[in-house]
């Protein structure tokens, strides 16, 4: 461990969606505060936008590899040149942070062949020469931890801390631009709004259009907000869908921002309503408070340190992953939950936040430990 003291150019290897990487930032940050060190990032390119806007990170490297769910998978050659590039930049020593359900060892391969001297991550089965720093994985069968606490855990068996374990985002002055956006699409930024994201990459993690308009008519008429539905350029046509039903007083504003854009919209609204997916991490990193629809796959994604409520409902059994990680934490942990939460459910969620100060409401996630022994 104590190699790792003189660590000043690090490699973080963080390859899947915006969120794992937001989720990851207090674990840039131990890293960085602890060692001194220059940070890199190996991202892939769903999560690279966001990169530039947190703080800890030096350098990004994009690279979508062909082990992770992308559209934009890299092939051999392009494995290749990735490893040659990692090895011309002489990096001291190289992390891969990952969600307990995915196996490390493809990605470790990558700082293996690029001669990177100190490699750490979790593992369940000795990888022998691949990791100097191995760290047994024991989730989730023994324990299930916050993806945030897992992440600072790894970094912590190399002796990296922090005192800050907040995510982290900084966001440039775009909230003039943003509120003439709204304004031109009839929104009164004189009046309260809030915002309601459908959009999620996996239809699995899905919330069905018509409770979404049901929840946002409920918004309008009982609790005066007006409601605007979010997404990428892609979604717009889906936000329009739920739009059209909920009708007066909700807004399709779904592709009309870039992301530093969007993730400043999140910032200034008083609660977000969101599946899981990233904008539920950039609402954390900004400070507000949001309301999950959270489909049960990995049950450690929740809020962090953020006031928040979490509605969570089972995946349907067409629709569940077919990994076997997966499929054991369904088996043997989400099974006491089956009724999808109703548009009642979200407006009691909405309201129990915004009538209270942020200070006095408890945060809902997984910061601790749960044991389970299973």
């Amino acid at each position: 461990m104590n190699n790792w003291l003189n660590c000043k150019k690090i490699l973080c290897i963080r390859p899947d969606n915006m969120g794992d990487l937001l989720m990851t930032t207090p674990a840039l940050r131990a890293l960085k505060q602890t060692f001194n060190a220059q940070i890199t990032v190996l991202t892939s390119s769903m999560a690279a936008g966001i990169a530039s806007m947190i703080p800890e990170i030096d350098e990004v490297i994009t690279f979508d590899v062909p082990w992770v769910k992308t559209s934009m998978a890299s092939g051999q050659e392009a494995v290749t040149a990735v490893v040659n590039q990692l090895k011309q930049q002489q990096f001291d020593a190289a992390v891969t942070f990952t969600v307990y359900s995915q196996n490390p060892l493809p990605t470790v391969m990558l700082a293996y062949l690029a001669g990177i001297p100190l490699r750490l991550a979790y593992c369940r089965e000795n990888p022998y020469q691949l990791l100097t720093n191995w760290v047994p994985d024991k989730e989730p069968y023994d324990i299930i931890r916050h993806q945030v606490r897992r992440d600072l855990d790894l970094v912590a068996s190399v002796g990296a801390f922090t005192e800050d374990e907040r995510l982290s985002l900084q966001l440039p002055d775009l909230w003039p631009q943003v509120a003439q956006k709204l304004q031109q699409q009839g929104v009164d930024i004189q009046k309260p709004w809030l915002v309601m994201h459908p959009g999620v990459s996996e239809p699995k993690r899905e919330y069905p259009q018509e409770r979404w308009a049901e929840a946002a008519q409920k918004a309008v008429n009982e609790l005066g907000y007006q409601v605007l539905f979010t997404g990428s350029g892609s979604e717009h046509a889906m936000a329009a869908s739920i739009q059209g039903l909920a009708g007066v007083g909700t807004f399709n504003v779904a592709g009309q921002f870039k992301l530093s854009e969007f993730a400043t919209l999140i910032a200034q609204a008083p609660v977000v309503v969101s599946v899981n997916t990233g904008t539920v991490h950039i609402a954390a990193a900004t400070n507000t408070p949001t309301v999950v629809l959270y489909a049960l796959t990995n049950p450690q994604h929740t809020p962090w340190m953020v006031p928040s409520q979490v509605l969570s409902y089972l995946v349907p059994p067409q629709a569940q992953s077919k990994n076997e990680v997966i499929m054991h934490v369904s088996r043997y942990l989400n099974n006491t939950i089956t009724e999808m939460p109703c548009a009642d459910d979200i407006i009691a969620a909405v309201n129990a936040l915004t009538r209270q100060h942020a200070a006095e409401l408890p945060v809902i996630n997984l910061t601790g430990i749960k044991h389970f022994g299973v």
